[in-house]
């Protein structure tokens, strides 16, 4: 049997070429501290700030005497959302019972006397409880339709059937659906139209898989909690190079 042969220099990589330079290490370590700490910082100050905000509402409802900051030596953030939660509940409560309805009847009737908070009013409770409702069906699929473009398609939120005032008008009125279309990276904003059902693919993903990957502009595919790396080493730099 014959002596294998050993390797041509020239075609072995020394192992520091395959090692990542300084430079390459620090922008990675950066990159990676800025993904740890950019969600936790975001979430604090906007928690921070709506703890504050309802803070600032309920505080001058309550007397003074009753401030946790008269008899602490620090000031305690989150009374006013403790007080707030507390409020909530007991006006649910009392709402549920013959006397909370009667009373809210009635001023819902005074209400509906006046010109311009009526309209207000309703717009705002509806919307409320179009969002809130448990039996509800608002914004409870997620679906495609061509947009902006046939051939190019687009994440929308399905909403319900049109109302029969709206589908008298349009063509083939008994299958028309509204639909609204979330812009990236706010979900929140975005357009809201009626066309027919067979032009809406629904798609069998949840609501807040939807909004995560309108807000990610795909990089967060639905069932994923990060993003898929671009490479093998999770790092976003390819493999074996500096």
């Amino acid at each position: 049997m014959a002596a294998a042969r050993p390797p041509d220099p020239r075609l072995v990589i020394q192992s520091d070429l395959l090692r990542p330079s300084f430079g390459t290490r620090l922008r990675r370590y950066f990159l990676t501290g800025l993904v740890l700490a950019a969600p936790l910082a975001i979430t604090g100050s906007v928690t921070w700030w709506f703890i504050n905000l309802v803070d600032g509402w309920v505080r001058p409802l309550i007397p003074a005497i009753f401030w946790p900051e008269n008899y602490l030596p620090f000031p305690l953030p989150g009374f006013g959302v403790v007080i707030a939660l507390v409020g909530l509940t007991l006006l649910g409560f009392f709402a549920a019972n013959l006397v909370g309805r009667t009373l809210i009847g009635a001023g819902e009737a005074i209400l509906n006397r006046m010109p311009v908070v009526r309209g207000l009013y309703k717009s705002v409770k509806q919307i409320f409880e179009t969002i809130f409702s448990q039996s509800g069906t608002s914004f409870r699929k997620v679906g495609m339709v061509q947009f902006p473009q046939p051939g190019m398609w687009s994440i929308v939120f399905i909403a319900q059937e049109a109302a029969p005032e709206i589908a008298g008008k349009l063509p083939d009125g008994d299958e028309q659906i509204g639909v609204f279309l979330p812009c990236t990276p706010n979900p929140t904003t975005g357009f809201f139209f009626y066309l027919p059902r067979r032009e809406v693919v629904e798609v069998a993903i949840s609501v807040e898989d939807g909004a995560k990957l309108i807000m990610s502009a795909g990089l967060i595919q639905p069932g994923e909690s990060q993003p898929k790396p671009r490479n093998g080493n999770g790092n976003g730099e390819p493999q074996g190079r500096g």
